[in-house]
C-alpha cells in the first residue's frame, strides 16, 4: 500500500536518484543535492514498503504563485494515480496557505491540463524567471511548457 508524507532528510539520497532518473531522459530538470536539502520542507514523498516511488514539491514563489516542481513516479508505478495524488496534496497545502495561483513549468501538458491546469506564458511570473530561471542552463531558451492553476 503506498502512503504519502513530507520528506525526510534521509530520503534526499532517494529522491535524487528518481528524479535524476527521468532529468537524464530529458523528462524534466535535474536536481542537486543542495537544492533538495534546502527545499526538503516543500516536499511529499510516495511511499512502498520503505521505498520512494514519487516524489513532488510546492515552492512558494511570491505571495500569490506557487510552483510545483519536481513531480515524478517510478517507472512501475505510473498510470496509478500516484501523481495525481501527489499534485492533490500539494493543491490542498497552496489552498491552506491561501495561495491563490499555482503554476508548473513541464513536459508533461497533458498530465497538467488533464489536473485542471491551464498553458500560460512563462513572461506572465517574473518572479520565477528573474529569481531561478536565470540560473538554469535553458535559460533564455527554456522548452519548458508554463501551466497554471488559479484555486477557488
Amino acid at each position: 500500500m503506498v502512503t504519502y508524507r513530507h520528506a525526510k532528510l534521509s530520503d534526499v539520497e532517494d529522491i535524487i536518484c528518481l528524479i535524476n532518473y527521468y532529468a537524464e531522459q530529458g523528462l524534466m530538470l535535474p536536481r542537486t543535492r543542495s537544492a533538495l536539502y534546502e527545499g526538503i520542507r516543500e516536499v511529499i514523498v510516495a511511499v512502498e514498503d520503505d521505498r520512494i516511488v514519487g516524489t513532488g514539491a510546492l515552492h512558494i514563489t511570491w505571495d500569490d504563485l506557487a510552483e510545483i516542481r519536481a513531480l515524478t513516479v517510478e517507472e512501475s508505478y505510473r498510470g496509478k494515480g500516484l501523481g495525481r495524488k501527489i499534485v492533490e496534496l500539494l493543491l490542498e497545502e497552496a489552498r491552506e496557505l491561501h495561495c491563490p495561483k499555482v503554476f508548473t513549468l513541464t513536459y508533461q501538458v497533458d498530465f497538467f491540463k488533464h489536473m485542471g491546469f491551464e498553458i500560460t506564458e512563462k513572461d506572465s511570473m517574473p518572479h520565477k524567471v528573474w529569481k531561478e530561471c536565470i540560473n538554469c542552463v535553458k535559460f533564455p531558451n527554456c522548452d519548458e511548457n508554463a501551466l497554471i492553476l488559479y484555486l477557488k
